[in-house]
């Protein structure tokens, strides 16, 4: 791994604090569905408290069930964590509202973003490592890092498929005033943590 890399790669949440902000986005989306008042935050995990990028992945028998996410650190952790955990589950386009009954059989995986980074050379992305944030105008388009592993890609297909993403010809990342960013990405989910699972995001 290349020092840059190393830097890329900030130091993970502690177990505690990921099972926390997993049951967070559970008891938030239960909290919901019931009426009843979501989880506190409790004031020793300070940690939580910092703004940072995150995205909260719903799957149902192992298939994506919603996913959305902040690119940049707008808000709080746990803040951000609670938001995002209802806008996957009630207003992800891509899927219907979530129901109670339904809801039994959902599993949640949460990714916490590194702050991006805007590189000049592509060799700089390693796959793996580093999901892709691609601009181009008003139009922009991000893939997490364990997208590009599960679908066994390499760089240039990493690359395209995010430009399609953004809906920009697969070819667009080799234009001018496109901008490419890297992050990485800390990610844990129900039934074990790690650091190469999720699903393609939406926001």
């Amino acid at each position: 791994m290349s020092g840059q890399a190393g830097r890329d790669k900030e130091e993970g949440l502690s177990p505690e604090e990921r099972d926390f902000l997993l049951a967070l986005a559970k008891g938030t989306i239960g909290a919901r569905l019931t009426g009843e008042a979501a989880p506190p935050v409790p004031a020793e995990m300070s940690r939580l408290r910092q703004k940072r990028g995150v995205f909260v992945t719903l799957k149902k028998r192992g298939r994506l069930r919603g996913c959305i996410g902040y690119v940049e650190a707008l808000k709080p952790l746990a803040e951000s964590v609670r938001e995002m955990a209802l806008e996957a589950a009630f207003r992800d386009p891509r899927f219907a509202p979530l129901g109670q009954e339904e809801f039994r059989e959902v599993s949640f995986e949460i990714s916490v973003l590194s702050p991006l980074r805007e590189i000049q050379d592509v060799e700089e992305i390693e796959v793996g490592l580093h999901g892709l944030y691609i601009v181009r105008g008003y139009q922009a388009g991000l893939l997490l890092p364990q997208v590009a592993t599960e679908h066994r890609w390499d760089r240039r297909t990493f690359l395209e498929e995010t430009c399609g993403k953004a809906g920009l010809p697969p070819r667009a990342w080799q234009e001018r005033g496109t901008r490419i960013f890297v992050f990485s990405v800390d990610v844990f989910g129900e039934g074990g943590s790690g650091e190469s699972r999720g699903e393609a995001p939406r926001r």
